[in-house]
């Protein structure tokens, strides 16, 4: 057990600091504290000695430099088991500290306000605090370091229970934790600088830049929970927060209902919250294995739900269904009456839909607040031994963007169909193919190695639905026969990237079938 003397007591969050002194004080702890927090303390009548009057040394350079001084650290590093330290501490009149409590400057929080400028962000870099952080973790057999208020509580009863002592067990875990938190914090720093340093030039503001890839990346992440297993029950799991991101995610959602997410419910949840984001009017999605096996958009959520749900019932079973909008009692009825489903996220529910909802034995039901924020992310896949990483597929084609490359022009309601399953064909997996009608989904093939396959599997779903639909495929036709698929199931319209040598062959069939082309010059895979 080590007994507690005397502490240094330098925060940036003196949230809680004032009941955390008084009870240092309380079991005969000695404190020495800086500026703000020295005040804060003092005004609560607690005694407390400044770091200027311990050390004989004033603070300098607008209070860049307060801690960093001998009297200081050598107090907090001195092996007590060594008595040439200890002798050294003697020479020098230097007092053993016993803990150190410091939380740092709210450098994420800076960098997150608009306009923020590298000259603020900088002054936003602690440098005493994690200096003293990290000697104390470093000695931390001797000495308790305390880096968040939310430890106060725990720490105090401790030293309450055990006459100003701490047990071995919490220091090593304190220590632990403080490390933990001065590597994000200069992973925030080093992150924050690589992307920004090139702005320091002429000290403008920090405005949003083009996306970049730094040349040394290092993240930090969260354990949100642990999970009952991975994508099979043999595979151990945990999920994973990464607390930098603030636009609308999985991470956000909050669960109102139902047992505990598994692994394949947060991907499939991830992917309808993508989809979600893309469509500002009433729109729903139907999530199976990653792919959506049916979406509309509508004038009614309820009208939505049920033309997606239309596109492939079966497929259906045992989904993932992502809405946009609030769920009113409508929608709530609809969902009620379909077969089984895993889990239901929305922006929201009428407090009569969600009892309704709750009905369903095993759902799972999470609620996602806005979607009108789509944010800079990046898209990061795992490899043995690496990492990839993108830019994430935000682009959005317009109808002016489109090539028509065909005699035959489409009209302007095939053209808003092609539209809408192009922006769908973005989030199924390639190779894709979607047909649609006006805005809803008729039949999808997705994931297959060959095209014509993916063609001919949404031209099977779709069944009779095929006469007058469109066509949209996430990368060019390599060869003709997708577009005989599309005449023998008499789709009036296609949407491609284009950009295959074979083109010509493809539009003159095209041609030769009555069928509009339309070019994006983009494509879409998703692997």
């Amino acid at each position: 057990m080590l007994k507690i003397k005397k502490a240094i007591v330098s925060v940036s969050d003196k949230s809680k600091i004032e009941k955390f002194a008084k009870g240092l004080s309380e079991v005969g702890v000695e404190l020495i504290s800086t500026g703000g927090t020295k005040k804060v303390i003092e005004q609560a009548g607690i005694k407390v000695t400044a770091v200027a009057d311990y050390t004989q040394a004033p603070e300098m350079l607008d209070g860049r430099v307060k801690t960093l001084h001998p009297k200081i650290h050598a107090g907090i590093l001195a092996k007590r088991n060594n008595p040439e330290h200890l002798q050294q501490l003697k020479v020098a009149g230097v007092s053993l500290i016993d803990m150190v409590v410091v939380n740092l400057y709210p450098f994420e929080m800076t960098i997150n306000k608009p306009d923020v400028s590298l000259d603020e962000a900088i002054e936003n870099i602690d440098i005493g605090g994690p200096t003293m952080l990290r000697a104390a973790a470093k000695n931390y057999k001797a000495v308790a370091v305390v880096s968040s208020p939310t430890q106060y509580d725990q720490i105090l009863d401790e030293l309450k229970a055990n006459d100003g002592c701490l047990s071995e067990a919490t220091l090593s875990r304190l220590a632990v934790e403080t490390f933990k938190k001065t590597s994000n914090y200069d992973t925030q720093i080093c992150n924050y600088l690589d992307a920004h340093i090139i702005s320091e030039a002429d000290g403008s503001p920090l405005e949003s830049h083009d996306f970049s890839f730094v040349s040394d990346l290092s993240f930090n992440v969260k354990k949100i929970q642990d999970l009952r297993y991975g994508e099979n029950p043999h595979q151990s799991a945990a999920f994973y927060r990464d607390d930098k991101m603030s636009h609308p995610s999985i991470c956000a959602a909050k669960q109102l209902h139902g047992k505990e997410l598994s692994f394949n419910n947060i991907l499939d949840l991830n992917a309808a919250i993508e989809i979600l984001k893309d469509f500002d009017k009433p729109m729903a999605c139907v999530l199976k294995h990653n792919n959506p096996c049916g979406a509309a958009v509508a004038d009614s959520l309820a009208l939505a739900y049920k033309m997606a749900l239309d596109c492939d019932p079966m497929s259906a079973y045992g989904s993932i269904i992502g809405l946009n909008q609030v769920v009113d009692e409508e929608t709530a009825a609809l969902i009620h009456e379909t077969r089984f489903i895993e889990c239901v996220v929305a922006c929201g529910y009428t407090e009569n839909a969600l009892g309704m909802l709750k009905k369903k034995k095993n759902i799972r039901i999470l609620d996602i607040p806005e979607l009108n924020s789509r944010g800079l992310d990046i898209d990061l896949k795992k490899v043995n031994g690496g990492l990839l990483l993108q830019e994430k597929d935000l682009l959005r084609i317009e109808s002016e963007d489109l090539k028509i490359v065909t005699k035959r022009k489409p009209t302007k309601q095939e053209t808003e169909s092609l539209m809408f399953a192009w922006r769908i064909c973005k989030y199924v997996k390639s190779n894709a193919i979607v047909l649609a009608k006006d805005t809803k989904t008729v039949g999808i093939g997705a994931g297959q190695m060959s095209r014509v396959d993916s063609v001919i599997i949404a031209i099977r779903k779709a069944g009779k639905l095929t006469k007058d639909a469109v066509m949209a495929s996430d990368a060019f036709f390599p060869m003709k026969d997708s577009v005989e698929y599309a005449r023998k199931a008499n789709i009036k319209a296609i949407i491609q990237p284009g950009g295959s040598i074979r083109d010509p062959e493809v539009i003159k069939e095209a041609d030769d079938c009555g069928i509009a082309m339309v070019f994006t010059g983009v494509r879409h895979f998703k692997h």
